[in-house]
């Protein structure tokens, strides 16, 4: 039976771990602000345009006869998805279209794109599914090297305008009257979505990498209180669920990217376990100052969304 240390330093995953722990980190960094913003189907729609993106990056490659015929499927993917991120922004403030119904063309424009896609290039739906629910035999160097890029961009973005980001996200309409650069980051958000979705084809497929986004965030939710607290509790999560996913899979024929998933909910329930169990926190009386009471916040006072 193989050690950890062997399983560690195997051929077969030292590049799906690595990607493991870049999806860790950066997925529940712009799952955050989704979740802020109330977009947490974003992820959803811009995996089904990436699929559009493997296709087509199959289809050039069968036209440039290169070898093998997949060889630039990621940076396909990577393409079409910034694309779509881009769009569902520009249809949303231009058209006035609502949020669900961009993201609903998304859904289904990308589906349809990456079967007729496929076909054009002489592939079938069934080589989709490597990247539709992961694949650990599929990673190779080059997508590690592409993983990585992607994650020191998204986490540059991500964690180091954190304070911007999570003031636009908190109020839109307040961050526009106060001068702040809404439009610019909601489509540096939309961006990190679209890296963070190519980055984590390959080990949790595209059609669960949202999961990876969300739950952790959510689950984190009803373990701490504050914006940068739910971040950094969310990336432990993802981190450990990711890592320990891929590891079970080692043992267990399972496709990684579902144990992932269940797990991830698994840490999700465990936390509304808690928040049930937890004590409630007495409510601090309202009125003028005097013993036991707390003056209320004056009108118009607004909770920083980020903490440290």
């Amino acid at each position: 039976m193989s050690t950890p240390l062997d399983i560690l330093t195997s051929d077969l995953l030292r590049y799906p771990l690595l990607i493991a722990v870049l999806i860790g980190l950066t997925a529940p960094v712009v799952g955050t602000y989704l979740v802020q913003k109330r977009l947490s189907l974003l992820g959803d729609g811009l995996g089904h345009v990436a699929l559009t993106g493997v296709a087509a990056g199959w289809l050039v490659g069968a036209w440039l006869s290169v070898t093998p015929m997949d060889l630039l499927a990621i940076p396909g993917a990577l393409a079409a998805s910034v694309i779509g991120a881009l769009l569902i922004e520009y249809v949303r403030e231009v058209s006035h279209t609502s949020r669900d119904v961009a993201l609903a063309i998304l859904f289904y424009g990308g589906i349809a794109g990456g079967v007729v896609i496929i076909q054009l290039a002489g592939g079938t739906s069934q080589n989709l599914m490597a990247y539709l629910f992961g694949s650990l035999s599929t990673v190779t160097g080059p997508d590690a090297a592409i993983s990585t890029v992607l994650a020191v961009v998204v986490l540059l973005i991500g964690v180091g305008l954190s304070g911007l980001l999570a003031a636009v996200t908190a109020d839109e309409e307040f961050a526009r009257a106060s001068g702040l650069p809404v439009r610019t980051v909601n489509v540096l958000i939309a961006v990190m979505a679209a890296l963070t979705v190519t980055l984590s084809m390959r080990i949790v497929g595209a059609l669960m990498v949202s999961a990876l986004m969300i739950v952790p965030v959510a689950a984190a939710q009803h373990l701490v209180v504050g914006f940068a607290r739910t971040m950094r509790t969310a990336m432990a999560i993802a981190v450990v669920c990711a890592l320990g996913g891929l590891l079970l899979t080692v043992y267990v024929d399972l496709p990684p990217g579902g144990v992932i998933v269940l797990m991830t909910i698994g840490v999700y329930v465990l936390g509304l376990l808690v928040r049930a169990l937890r004590p409630a926190r007495p409510v601090p009386a309202v009125g003028g100052p005097g013993p036991g009471r707390t003056p209320a916040p004056a009108a118009g006072t607004r909770a920083t969304p980020h903490d440290g």
